[in-house]
């Protein structure tokens, strides 16, 4: 029995309304690759080829046709939903996906302005890693993606990467021991007690580095992936930490820590990732342009 896939159906589905991959391509916002791979795995779980070469294009074999022809009905009926969905009334949510690195707080700012405007949005959050959630994007499971991190050029997904600030980073430490630490910075954090960011994230690497050029060898006493957690450890003086200078004022007041100075020529960026080349919907133009603003202040 033929087990059907629906994303596979709707590639070559696709391909065969447009007449080509490339234009596929454009509609489906992936690559040549992707959707060539796809269209080979759907046509070996048929156990029949759907298209043949003809001169530069395809065209249909008659199980590719047969397979159009449910197709065609199948996503008509889609589309018949789509719209009974539509004049019942707006389903005014946006989902987002969250790279599990950036700082809640972070996060929260920025998406702010999606549930605080005169027309909010129903915000829908999930968390996991860019590899996962960007392929969740191209599925249309997302409507945008926040990172720390650019997909980069020739990424297997067609996304675009909306560049929404940067912000210095700087280190933090429980004020009963930030005094000891802020005299002689950065020289004093030769052998201080340090919490740091795990070795996989862009932090880490830019940190490494900085210690490194100002020849600093701190004593490394922790290693986390959630930001959270690191400003907990930070709370209770087991060390210094690092964070985003844009939220400088909250971990003083709410972690009861103090700064101790910053890391020069280290800044965190946040981007938007969409398939949008440009920024459409009204909700994210606006996160966009706070999002600017607050992080140039």
């Amino acid at each position: 029995m033929v087990q059907l896939n629906f994303n596979h159906l709707r590639y070559f589905w696709t391909v065969a309304k447009e007449g080509s991959i490339a234009r596929a391509c454009e509609v489906l916002h992936l690559t040549p690759q992707t959707i060539s791979g796809q269209l080979k795995v759907f046509e070996e779980s048929i156990g029949n080829a759907l298209f043949q070469r003809s001169g530069r294009g395809l065209v249909l074999t008659d199980t590719g046709r047969l397979v159009k022809q449910y197709a065609d009905e199948i996503f008509a009926l889609g589309g018949e939903l789509s719209q009974q969905l539509r004049d019942a009334g707006p389903v005014n949510s946006f989902t987002v996906g969250l790279v599990d690195s950036i700082p809640k707080l972070i996060a929260y700012q920025l998406l702010e302005p999606l549930i605080t405007s005169a027309d909010p949005v129903k915000l829908v959050c999930h968390e996991g890693k860019i590899d996962q959630l960007s392929s969740d994007l191209a599925l249309h499971k997302l409507d945008m993606v926040l990172t720390d991190t650019p997909l980069p050029a020739g990424h297997a997904i067609k996304a675009y990467n909306h560049h929404l600030g940067s912000t210095q980073v700087g280190f933090y430490a429980h004020r009963r021991i930030a005094r000891k630490y802020s005299a002689k910075f950065p020289a004093s954090l030769e052998g201080a007690p340090m919490l740091l960011p795990v070795q996989a994230s862009a932090m880490r690497r830019d940190l490494d580095d900085w210690f490194l050029r100002n020849s600093i060898q701190p004593k490394i006493t922790g290693e986390f992936a959630d930001s959270a957690l690191i400003k907990a450890f930070g709370e209770a003086g087991a060390g210094i930490f690092p964070a985003p200078a844009a939220i400088s004022e909250h971990i003083e007041q709410t972690y009861h820590c103090r700064f101790i100075g910053n890391a020069d020529g280290i800044s965190e960026s946040y981007y938007a990732v969409s398939v949008e080349r440009k920024l459409k919907n009204p909700s994210v133009v606006r996160m966009n342009e706070a999002a600017h603003e607050w992080l140039s202040s």
